[in-house]
C-alpha cells in the first residue's frame, strides 16, 4: 500500500484551515495530521507530528511568515507550499518566500465559487505530490545579496551573443542564486520560470533590486539588450526574434504547451532558431520535462547547453529529461552555473 502524504495546514483562520481539510480528504493518497494557528503553534506540531509538506499561510500573526520560513530551511529544511491571497503586498510576500526555499505558492480559492474551489483542491494535491519528492537542504539566512562575479571589459567575438534560462520548481531561489552572480556587462539574457500571471512582474522587481543586471519581465516588442535580463510574462509564451541589429521580445498568447504557459520550449525553439551557435542554453530545476526538447534543439543548432546537476536540484525532472534527450553538454551543480555562464560568455 503506497504511503500517503502527510500534511500540517498553518493557517491563522479556522474557516481556512477547515475548508483545506475538507478538500484535501478528497485524495486518497494525501492525508492531513493537523493544522497550527501560528508559528508557534506549527513548530511544536512539526516536532511531535512529523509532517512531509506544509502548507503555510504568507502573513501570520505574532511571527512575520517569512521569519517563520528563514527559520525552517535554516534549521529544519522541509518542503513549504504557500497558501495565502496573493494580490499586492501577498504576492511580493510570497516570491520572497519562494527565494528562501519555499517549494510552490497557490492562491487562496473564492469560497463562494465551485469550479474554482475543484480546480484548486486538484492544483493543491498536484503541488503537495511534487513537494512531497522535493530536495531540501539547509539554507544559511543572508539578506546581504552576493557580489557579481566580474567579466572581461571585452568579451570575445567568440562568446554567446544570447543567453536563453528555463526554470519551474524552485527555479525562483535557482534563479535568484544564478543571476546575482552574474556582472552587469553581460549578453541579453531571456528566461522563462513557470509562473502565473501575478507573480512574474513581482519576481522580475524583486531580481531587479538584488542584481547587477537590469531585470524586467518581457513585454511584446521590447528590445533586449546587453546587461538585461526578460522574464516571460505568467500566462503568456516569450520568443526570440532578430531586428536588424537587436534581440526583440516576442510575447504571444496561445495554447499550452509542454503542459505549460509559458513554456521553456517554446522559448528554447525560438533561440535555435534565430540564435543557433551564437546562443547559451541554461536549463534549472524543475517538475517535469519543458525545455528538454527545446535544449536539444539548441544544442543540435551549434549552442552551448548548461543543465543543473540532480544532487542541487529541488526536483530533478527537466534537467534529467534533456540529460537523457543528449541536449545537454555541460552538467553544474547549482553553485557553479554562475561561472559556468560567465566562463563561456567571456572565453
Amino acid at each position: 500500500m503506497q504511503k500517503r502524504i502527510r500534511v500540517l495546514i498553518v493557517d491563522d483562520s479556522q474557516v481556512m484551515r477547515d475548508l483545506l481539510s475538507s478538500l484535501l480528504l478528497q485524495h486518497t493518497d494525501i492525508e492531513v495530521i493537523g493544522s497550527a494557528f501560528d508559528p508557534y503553534d506549527a513548530r511544536e506540531k512539526i516536532k511531535t507530528l512529523q509532517p512531509d509538506v506544509i502548507t503555510l499561510d504568507v502573513e501570520m500573526p505574532k511571527m512575520d511568515g517569512l521569519t517563520f520560513l528563514d527559520k525552517i530551511m535554516t534549521l529544519r529544511p522541509m518542503p513549504v507550499i504557500m497558501v495565502s491571497t496573493l494580490t499586492g503586498k501577498g504576492t511580493d510576500t510570497a516570491i520572497a518566500a519562494l527565494q528562501l526555499g519555499a517549494v510552490d505558492c497557490l492562491a487562496k480559492p473564492n469560497m463562494r465559487n465551485a469550479d474554482e474551489m475543484r480546480a484548486f483542491s486538484a492544483t493543491l494535491a498536484d503541488k503537495l505530490r511534487v513537494a512531497s519528492t522535493a530536495k531540501m537542504v539547509v539554507r544559511k539566512s543572508s539578506t546581504k545579496a552576493p557580489a557579481p562575479l566580474q567579466g572581461r571589459a571585452n568579451p570575445s567575438i567568440h562568446a554567446p551573443k544570447l543567453v536563453a534560462i528555463g526554470a519551474s520548481t524552485g527555479g525562483v531561489e535557482a534563479l535568484t542564486e544564478v543571476l546575482t552572480h552574474l556582472p552587469k556587462n553581460m549578453p541579453p539574457i531571456v528566461i522563462t520560470q513557470h509562473m502565473p500571471p501575478l507573480f512574474t512582474a513581482s519576481f522580475a522587481n524583486r531580481l531587479n533590486g538584488l542584481c547587477a543586471l537590469d531585470v524586467f519581465e518581457a513585454s511584446d516588442r521590447i528590445p533586449i539588450k546587453s546587461g538585461q535580463v526578460a522574464i516571460a510574462a505568467g500566462g503568456y509564451h516569450l520568443e526570440v526574434v532578430r531586428a536588424g541589429s537587436e534581440w526583440v521580445c516576442a510575447v504571444k498568447d496561445g495554447a499550452a504547451v509542454s503542459s505549460h504557459k509559458p513554456s521553456v520550449d517554446v522559448l528554447f525553439d525560438s533561440v535555435a532558431v534565430h540564435a543557433g551557435a551564437t546562443s547559451l542554453g541554461v536549463l534549472l530545476t524543475g517538475m517535469g520535462k519543458d525545455g528538454a526538447a527545446g535544449l536539444c534543439r539548441m544544442r543540435d543548432a551549434g549552442a552551448h547547453t548548461i543543465a543543473q546537476d540532480e544532487a542541487s536540484c529541488v526536483v530533478y525532472g527537466m534537467p534529467r529529461a534533456a540529460v537523457e534527450m543528449g541536449g545537454v553538454a555541460e552538467v553544474q551543480a547549482l553553485a557553479n552555473i554562475a561561472s559556468a555562464i560567465k566562463g563561456r560568455c567571456f572565453i
